[in-house]
């Protein structure tokens, strides 16, 4: 289950996602009662919810098997039925809720990106609109004021930050130039208080500033620690939550914002992946480590949710240190308990790129391990939490960059005796699905197996189809459209390498992908077939991954026995 999300007037009414049905869908507790129920009910799942500050009403985004396309809906906290939210269907882009009931909805499709203001028995009206990539960033607690994150300059991947009132009007912005991006967090927690907790990356990496877009007046809160830092305010505006990323792992400190103390909040080591304060001062958090399954904890020591029965620990990871051509690269190994080096290795790549991999427990990592192989995940150039330079690296060059990295990583593990370089295996899902198949084209003599899951086989083709909001990504990602850039968008795409595939090559695809559209992998197996090169296939009726737990079982389960066949057909 995830971090439960609670209402800022009503502390005791909370929602969460959990997959207890089987199916990850949302729900509501009433912490006063200890009572919870199930929200949602969907064949494929739901992914978007919360809970507006009176506690009254629950929001959630309904689309069509996991397509990402649709509309939001509401219910009651108390139950009863889901009414539509009066606004076009598209996919959405961010939600701002307040006090009085009113919502500041994003939303995109082929006719751009908008936000509506939705009040109760008044139709929808548009406070913005533009071409290039938007959300709502936040909405204060009384509505008066809505944060939009925007490229209006054109690059989706270091956005600006404006400012309006209800009626769409500016009231501030904030823009730092070229390279720099600035994102909207939360509105401090109080009727009437204008200041907004902005993260900017003035100085070579994410941090935090308070601003008021009225007066123009921003605060820089600058803390002495390395690594990467978010933050959100303690429910009485005086204080942040600072959320402290280093390679890998996550901490947690409280900074006062009267005397600028910074105090260090007690938490295992491992990964937060979410972490909020309450009203009496505690703060909850999901944490995990990768020997340790996730639990939800507080800072005074409890467990605040047992999430049912717990998946078997694995084993601990180990980091290391590889220098490659970009610079000192941070990646990590898991190795299997029984047997000795150098073992089968599978490269697992994670999605995005602007993600990282840490000390969490992955439950596909787990199964790997306990299948026998060793698993060596790579934060390559692209990835998050190394500082903006190094999540900014990919110029030119996409896809090679991060297989350069990769390259110099399994080198490095070969070279200590920990691989073998005869069973290797290259696997990842979205980004990580597309490093694979570019590897599998571009090394096609290295790697024993590949295992692609939601990959982008043609990035020309994905453009075509896919959702708005990542056509802005791909134009700021390689410098404009496929038609801006035709050798740019070849050179980064594994079709182009196609006919120079060996390894055996299993592909997982979702029927209804707005992210890595379906038809550009047709293409590229089709191409595959040309030269008598099958590839397997598995295809599931679901988007871009799957919420249903026996589907999720089943992928996994795919994947590790074509490994294990693969590799055997070697021997």
């Amino acid at each position: 289950m995830t971090l439960p999300t609670w209402a800022r007037q009503a502390p005791h009414h909370a929602v969460y996602r959990g997959d207890a049905s089987g199916t990850w869908e949302i729900h509501a507790w009433d912490r006063s009662t200890g009572r919870t129920r199930q929200v949602t009910d969907r064949p494929g799942g739901t992914t978007h919810a919360a809970i507006d500050p009176t506690g009254q009403w629950i929001w959630w985004f309904a689309d069509t098997d996991g397509d990402e396309y649709g509309g939001w809906m509401r219910q009651r906290f108390s139950g009863g039925p889901d009414i539509p939210v009066d606004t076009p269907p598209g996919h959405p882009g961010g939600l701002g809720l307040s006090v009085a009931g009113g919502a500041a909805v994003g939303r995109s499709g082929r006719d751009g990106f908008q936000v509506l203001l939705v009040r109760d028995q008044e139709d929808p009206v548009t406070i913005y609109e533009h071409g290039e990539r938007a959300s709502v960033a936040a909405m204060s607690l009384d509505g008066s004021l809505i944060a939009i994150d925007h490229s209006e300059h054109g690059d989706s991947r270091h956005p600006a930050l404006r400012v309006v009132r209800a009626n769409g009007r500016t009231v501030g912005e904030l823009d730092d130039g070229t390279g720099k991006g600035v994102t909207g967090v939360r509105f401090a927690p109080a009727l009437g208080d204008r200041r907004l907790l902005v993260l900017h990356e003035r100085r070579g990496r994410h941090e935090p500033l308070i601003w008021d877009p009225a007066t123009g007046e921003q605060r820089e809160i600058w803390l002495r620690v390395p690594g990467e830092i978010d933050a959100d305010w303690y429910h009485d505006g005086r204080a942040l939550l600072i959320v402290h990323n280093h390679r890998g792992r996550t901490e947690l400190l409280k900074y006062d914002l009267t005397g600028g103390g910074l105090t260090p909040i007690d938490s295992p080591r491992g990964v937060i992946d979410a972490a909020a304060p309450r009203p009496d001062g505690t703060v909850e958090y999901s944490w995990s480590s990768a020997s340790q399954p996730p639990v939800i904890r507080s800072s005074n020591g409890h467990v605040v949710m047992n999430p049912g029965r717990a998946a078997p620990a694995s084993v601990p990871v180990e980091d290391v240190d590889v220098e490659g051509p970009g610079g000192r690269i941070h990646a990590l190994i898991s190795r299997p308990e029984a047997g000795a080096p150098p073992y089968p290795t599978v490269f697992l790549l994670h999605g995005g790129p602007a993600a990282q991999d840490g000390d969490a427990f992955l439950p596909g990592v787990a199964a790997w391990v306990a299948s026998g192989f060793a698993v060596v995940r790579v934060n390559y150039r692209g990835s998050i939490g190394y500082g903006s330079a190094w999540r900014d690296a990919l110029h030119g060059d996409v896809g090679h960059i991060e297989l350069a990295d990769v390259t110099a990583v399994r080198e490095w593990v070969v070279g200590r005796g920990v691989a073998d370089p005869e069973r290797l295996v290259l696997a990842g899902g979205s980004w990580g699905g597309y490093l694979t198949l570019l590897g599998l084209g571009t090394q096609p003599k290295i790697w024993a197996a590949g295992i692609a899951a939601a990959p982008i086989a043609d990035h020309a083709a994905a453009y075509e189809d896919e959702a708005e909001r990542l056509r802005a990504y791909h134009r700021a990602l390689l410098g404009g459209s496929p038609d801006e850039m035709p050798e740019r968008y070849a050179a980064s795409s594994p079709i182009t390498y196609a006919d120079l595939v060996q390894a055996p090559l299993l592909v997982l695809v979702g029927e209804n992908d707005p992210r890595c559209p379906i038809r550009q992998m047709e293409d590229y197996l089709e191409a595959l077939a040309r030269r008598g090169h099958d590839a397997h296939t598995y295809r599931y009726d679901a988007g871009h991954g799957t919420l249903v737990v026996e589907e999720r079982i089943r992928q996994m389960s795919l994947q590790i026995d074509f490994a294990i066949r693969a590799l055997a057909e070697r021997e």
